[in-house]
Formats: structure tokens, sequence, C-alpha cells
């Protein structure tokens, strides 16, 4: 049994949990929190809740940490994990800044450990269509890409750090990340990005985002907001082929060609998991939490979202911040 630490209960922390129960070689067995609710989960779980990550690892007997904090928690976190020994599965963003990942990454390598990062998107079903289409070339060449990532803005947010630039880095590191992984992962590094914002003048942070990667022969563009109104989280993309255009709209991923009849793509789950957040039910975190542990087992980086990868994205996100 690979025995989990998971730091943080909350919303997320509550999604790897469920998600880990569907892997039978793996469990939660310890919860770090502070909170009343984390205490709330812990008791509700049956399991031992310590105060810090370091009392967990003192006490309870650990293979790898999970941790679900809040943005600005996961460095130091991730730091305290590998000076244990410990492998580590942190969510996005690893860190707020370029600086305090390339630490981190340093720190693991001298303790011999691994950190694996939770960029979701890439596991979800859409995402592997749309690699399968970019890397095997079936439509040609990409010649232009449009990427979609909107949401009321976070009301439900507790404790008021999500709109804390400081703390959270604001839309660019809490929904623009998201698609700006999968854009360097499909496409490297841009030559060149630029991006305009704009938000009401009664808020301190900017609202919505449009952003612009140019490559050669092909541009990529995207727009993320937390949005002053009651609107349904919405993640969709389109990319315009040489020989295509192709889709992904709630969730389902068509081709369009001339001359044939819109080809609809399989993205179907064998297992939906509710998640209790403003995702709907989904496979797509049991299946990237499986990928880091069978990673973890062969002693491996992902090969999906390798370091290289993430530091570059940090980097880009620093130079918008």
């Amino acid at each position: 049994m690979i025995k989990i630490g998971l730091v943080g209960a909350g919303g997320m922390g509550t999604v790897h949990y469920t998600s880990f129960s569907y892997i039978g070689e793996a469990g939660v067995a310890a919860v770090v929190g502070t909170s009343a609710q984390d205490g709330a989960r812990a008791r509700e779980w049956g399991l031992p809740m310590f105060r810090s990550i370091s009392d967990m690892l003192a006490s309870a007997d650990v293979d790898i940490v999970d941790i679900c904090t809040p943005t600005y928690l996961h460095a130091d976190g991730i730091e305290e994990a590998v000076s244990f020994g410990k492998s580590v599965i942190t969510e996005k963003p690893m860190a707020m800044t370029l600086k305090d990942a390339q630490t981190a990454y340093e720190a693991a390598e001298r303790a011999g450990t691994r950190i694996y990062v939770a960029q979701v998107l890439q596991f979800y079903r859409q995402s592997e269509v749309l690699r399968a289409l970019v890397e095997g070339g079936e439509y040609g060449a990409p010649l232009d890409a449009y990427f979609t990532r909107l949401s009321a803005c976070p009301k439900w947010a507790r404790d008021g750090w999500l709109f804390d630039e400081k703390k959270s880095g604001l839309v660019p590191y809490d929904l623009h990340i998201h698609d700006l992984d999968l854009i360097v992962s499909l496409f490297g590094l841009p030559k060149e990005f630029s991006f305009t914002s704009c938000g009401r003048r009664s808020v301190k942070y900017r609202e919505h985002y449009r952003f612009n990667y140019a490559y050669d022969g092909f541009n990529a563009a995207a727009e993320a907001g937390w949005l002053n109104a009651d609107i349904p989280f919405t993640a969709e993309w389109r990319v315009y082929f040489e020989n295509a255009a192709v889709t992904n709209r709630d969730g389902t991923v068509t081709a369009y060609k001339f001359g044939e009849a819109p080809r609809v793509f399989d993205t179907g789950e064998k297992i939906k998991i509710p998640t209790g957040i403003n995702v709907p039910p989904t496979g797509t975190y049991l299946s990237e939490l499986s990928h880091f542990l069978e990673c973890w087992k062969k002693d491996e980086p992902s090969p999906r979202i390798p370091k290289e990868q993430v530091l570059t994205v940090l980097e880009l996100l620093e130079n918008i911040r």
C-alpha cells in the first residue's frame, strides 16, 4: 500500500482524497491541516491530523506527500517534505516565482526525491486528442489556436487569499496556467508574447486577460477571466490545422473538413467521480494521480509534466505578472 500524506483538506484536497480511494494500492494515511474544516474532514475520514508536514512525517508512516494547500504555501511545503526524503505531488502552480520553483527542484534532486506537479489539463481526454492530432499530423500543421477559460468571480474563496496577488497570482496563475501549460507542452517556448487586460475600477486586480503567443508560422491565443457575471465555467479551445478546424466545445471534440461530415472524437470516460468543486464529475484526477504513482514506483519524473515545462510556464507567467 502506498501511503499518502495529504496536506490541506479543502476542495482540492477532498478531490485528491476521493480519487485515491479508487486506487487499490494507495490511500491517504494522514492529513495536515490547521482549519476547522480540515479537522472535520480528517474526523470524517477517520484519519489522524497534524499541524505541519514535519509533525506528520515525524509520527506517521507516509510514502508520498500530496500538497493541496493555497498557492502561496506550495513551495515551502515541497521543501519541507523533501527535507524528510519524501517525494511530492503538488497542486499547480508549484511556486509563485521561478526562483522558488528552481530552489525546490534543486532540493528534491539533492534528496533523491521527485516532484510531480498537478497540471490536470494534460490528463483530460480532450487534451490527449489534441496532442495526437498535433504530433501525428493527420490534418497537417497547426496554423492557429485559441483557448478560453472563464469563470464567475470565485466569491466562494475563503479568507480572501485568492484575491491577494502575492498569494495566488490571480487570474494568470489560477486559470490561464492550465492553457499555457498545454500550449508550451504542444508547441514549445514562444518566440514572443503579449497580453492585454481589463477590470472594474472598484477591484484591485485585472478580471480578464487576452494573451498572444507567437511561433514561426503559428499563433496561439487565449483568454482567461474571473468575470463579474454569473456565467457557467467555460473551458474550450479551437485549433485551425492546414486541412481541418478542430473544436472542443462543452467537452466534445469535433473536426470539420470540406466535403466530409463532422468527425466527433471519443472522449468518454469510464469512471466519473464527483468533485465537489466547480468541475463536473470526472475521472481525470484519478488518471493524473495514478500516473504520478506509477512514475514514483519507477523512480522516474513525469514525462507529461517535465521539470523544463513547469519552469518555462512559470517564467512566462512571471513575466506577465
